[in-house]
């Protein structure tokens, strides 16, 4: 397994990225923070099947091969596949958060042959050669996606169980992608209908994101985003799948998580740090989520 970690620095601005290679699949996360708004060219010549996470900021993009172009704002993903790439991007924000994968080929369609009927349908115009998007409703990053790709970002393994884990949760990416287009793919009529809407929804994300110590109740939500309560609720549940308390309560969870694993404070440091009422609120809460105490993390990481 290969690790390669890149900062540049361009006319544009600059990128700092990481790469991970594994068993024939590449994995990367990038931030880049430029000057101005501008455009700017990609290409690829290589074979395979990408997936593409955009985390953070918006953009728009031409994509030569599907001779389609899309206008994007963060928080979302699709699998795409073309022989080569070719594409020009728009910056619409000074800053921009991406993840990908490319799977070979090969191993995609020996992954997705018996999985659910879009993703055979998928595999079925990858081994014709034609190049295709998954699904024309691109996918949003709710709590379990975003987990995940959290879980890479951070990943504390090394060697072979490194290799292991990435494998894993890669795998784990693409089924929850699958399952969240066919859930898109089965709602009825948006309710979120205009894309200033659901800019608003994605601000009301990252506000949560950014607060999960002091969350803000909904009437502070509303009044920063400039959306009433009403289509507020509607939206992020439509957007992310989950209900803007059960979003944050998840969040909590997870990065509780995430510190007793790599941090050496306690319990009862954690749940006040988080805003828990009490470390047996806490406590609870976290047993309900991932099936065992604080405790036992912190002594089987």
């Amino acid at each position: 397994m290969q690790e390669d970690k890149q900062h540049r620095v361009s006319e544009y601005g600059t990128m700092d990225s990481v790469i991970w290679t594994f068993d024939g699949i590449q994995a990367g996360h990038s931030i880049s923070k430029f000057h101005t708004l501008t455009s700017f060219p990609g290409s690829s010549d290589t074979d395979v099947v990408r997936f593409h996470f955009g985390m953070k900021g918006d953009y728009s993009f031409s994509y030569k091969q599907l001779n389609r172009s899309y206008d994007l704002i963060g928080g979302h993903h699709n699998i795409m596949y073309s022989k080569g790439f070719d594409i020009e991007v728009q910056n619409k924000t000074l800053e921009l958060e991406i993840f990908g994968i490319q799977f070979p080929k090969a191993l995609f369609v020996q992954f997705t042959q018996q999985a659910n009927a879009p993703l055979q349908r998928f595999a079925e115009n990858i081994l014709q050669g034609k190049n295709v998007m998954l699904s024309e409703r691109w996918g949003s990053i709710d709590a379990p996606i975003q987990q995940v790709l959290q879980q890479i970002i951070h990943c504390k393994y090394g060697g072979d169980l490194k290799k292991l884990f990435l494998l894993s949760k890669s795998i784990e990416l693409l089924v929850l992608c699958a399952e969240s287009y066919e859930a898109a793919n089965a709602r009825q009529d948006a309710f979120l209908k205009s894309k200033t809407d659901k800019e608003k929804i994605i601000a009301v994300r990252d506000l949560i994101n950014e607060r999960v110590h002091c969350p803000p109740n909904l009437s502070e939500i509303a009044r920063t985003v400039g959306l009433n309560e009403y289509k507020l609720k509607r939206g992020f549940k439509e957007t992310f799948n989950n209900t803007v308390f059960g979003y944050l309560t998840e969040q909590r969870l997870q990065l509780a998580h995430q510190y007793l694993r790599d941090t050496q404070k306690t319990a009862a440091e954690i749940s006040f740090e988080l805003g828990y009422a009490t470390p047996q609120h806490f406590n609870n809460a976290f047993k309900k989520k991932f099936g065992v105490t604080p405790f036992s993390i912190r002594n089987n990481p």
